[in-house]
């Protein structure tokens, strides 16, 4: 490998002094602050939140819909890419299941909570289809529908990843040596994926546990701990103080679930090679995962599909006729583009600078000769991030940045959302550099050109299928996140997730329809652009 440059190390101090003042610094302050009372330092914080039987039912309330989401999430995300990894259903069929598994990606959650209301509530699509009400739509229920549907896409985009790394000729070999179906599926199947299942499992907990757009809208008298943060922090009387202990209380769960995806490493192996074999015919499999995967595929689309109904009526459900006037009154109103421009330029911010710093960071890691220890800084950064709920980093913020001039700005949100977001794009360029050969640089430099020049001419055209992925992936999570920006948003700094939860307490639902399909259009558009990209520089390399 060649020798270390100047330049790298002047941009692995940009990144290390970055991730240290807008993580590791707040994240301390965080803790500080958890242990701060009137009486000096303490834990009496401590005591006296856990001492609260209110916020000890809230962590219980977490604890339990979020283990019950996880377990029907990767169970349904099994499911469905088992169907398209090991069956012979039609390619339509997979191709539709790939494209609306993604559509709860492209919404922030609060959006779920009302299309589960105008769904399955007392007036809801759905319960005037069927002719009554299913179940109570606000607490446990609502919850856990939202959290199924929130975090069912992250699990199967892990899960459908891993089966690309298994060999199905395993599978075939069992069945011929007469093994039964339930033999077959555990050695061949589930063995190879233990530790991807646990990785699912794990992912839909954390995501489910610190969420708030969803409880915001559908949680009820069913408190769970992310919607008491927001209460003890932008309540009548703020407490700091406690809010951060509650924090502090949030990162338990998810610092249990590294230890745990670091445990589950173990149960993951891998083949020397992967054979292409055609799965056998086994009608009534395929019948069988067919049925169920186009259940669930269903059930999707049929809570969001008031999304597009609705919006188009004057007064659902009291007078059903067409008109467009909300569309006509949205786009008039300053207040609302001014919003929806605010997210426009937040995410598009994000994405480039986003991409930059994680892109940079990958490159740092895989592609030059900088000490090992550093690398491993980098790595940790990137477990450290993905530790993290968004709403723990955005009070830290809150709290670090109070009194200096970065509050209220869009430099904040941007930043938070950096951090936030930074691990999945790390880890895609990480992967990606390292498949390179890794003589390039060298060769450049015997050539004559500098480190920079190489990664521009030879390194960066080689990589730029996973450039607009990355680029994808922080556009559209910065358009939709709601709990890492829910403590740092001013009004003039407010932005489309953040305004709808405003929008709520106005009951203004056909406003929240247009602005949610708003942000589905645009990163439904920026997806399809990145896409299209992707593909294009595929076909090219």
């Amino acid at each position: 490998m060649h020798k270390v440059k100047p330049e790298m190390r002047i941009i692995y101090l940009a990144i290390f002094i970055l991730f240290v003042s807008f993580l590791l610094v707040p994240l301390i302050t965080l803790f500080y602050r958890s242990f701060e009372t009137d009486y000096g330092f303490g834990i009496n914080n401590y005591i006296t939140i856990l001492s609260d039987k209110n916020l000890v039912q809230a962590i219980g309330n977490s604890i339990k819909v979020s283990t019950i989401t996880a377990c029907i999430s990767t169970v349904l995300a099994f499911i469905l890419a088992y169907s398209i990894n090991c069956t012979k259903l039609i390619r339509p069929l997979k191709g539709f299941m790939k494209v609306v598994i993604l559509i709860p990606m492209l919404l922030p959650t609060i959006t779920y909570g009302f299309a589960i209301i105008y769904s399955f509530g007392q007036q809801g699509l759905i319960t005037k289809l069927i002719g009554k009400n299913l179940f109570e739509i606000y607490g446990f229920n609502g919850l856990l529908i939202g959290y199924v549907i929130y975090t069912l896409p992250a699990a199967f985009l892990l899960i459908n990843n891993s089966f690309k790394y298994i060999d199905k000729k395993f599978m075939v070999v069992s069945e011929l040596m007469g093994d039964g179906p339930f033999r077959s599926f555990k050695n061949t199947i589930i063995r190879p994926l233990l530790g991807t299942l646990g990785g699912a499992f794990v992912l839909s907990f954390i995501l489910s546990f610190t969420d708030y757009g969803i409880p915001a809208s559908v949680g009820g008298t069913y408190y769970v701990v992310a919607t008491q943060l927001y209460q003890v922090m932008l309540g009548s009387i703020p407490n700091f103080n406690n809010g951060a202990v509650i924090a502090v209380l949030m990162l338990v769960p998810a610092v249990f679930g590294v230890l745990l995806l670091n445990y589950l490493e173990k149960f993951n192996f891998h083949y020397d090679k992967f054979t292409n074999v055609e799965m056998i015919s086994n009608k009534v499999r395929d019948i069988c995962f067919g049925i169920i995967s186009t259940i669930i595929l269903v059930g999707i689309l049929s809570v969001f599909a008031v999304m597009f109904i609705i919006p188009f009526f004057i007064s659902y459900p009291f007078k059903l006729t067409f008109s467009l006037q909300h569309f006509v009154d949205a786009f008039q109103s300053t207040d609302l583009i001014g919003v929806y421009k605010n997210s426009l330029y937040v995410s598009v911010v994000t994405a480039i600078l986003g991409t930059l710093v994680a892109y940079s960071s990958a490159l740092l890691n895989v592609r030059t000769a900088i000490k090992s220890k550093s690398k491993l800084v980098i790595d940790l950064i990137s477990m450290l991030t993905n530790t993290v709920p968004g709403m723990v980093l955005g009070l830290s913020y809150l709290l670090f940045f109070n009194n200096s001039s970065l509050k209220g700005t869009f430099a904040i949100i941007i930043l938070c959302n950096i951090v936030h977001f930074f691990t999945t794009p790390y880890l895609l360029a990480k992967n990606s550099l390292s498949k390179m050969n890794p003589g390039w640089e060298t060769t450049g430099e015997l050539m004559g050109d500098s480190w920079f020049k190489t990664i521009y001419r030879v390194v960066l055209p080689n990589s730029k299928s996973t450039v607009f992925e990355m680029i994808s992936y922080y556009f559209i999570n910065s358009m939709v996140t709601v709990s890492g920006i829910i403590f740092l948003i001013t009004a003039e700094t407010s932005l489309v997730a953040s305004k709808i939860k405003e929008l709520q307490h106005f009951q203004k639902y056909d406003e929240i329809f247009v602005l949610s399909l708003l942000i589905f259009f645009t990163n439904l558009i920026v997806k399809f652009i990145c896409d299209y990209f992707q593909r294009k520089s595929v076909i090219q390399g």
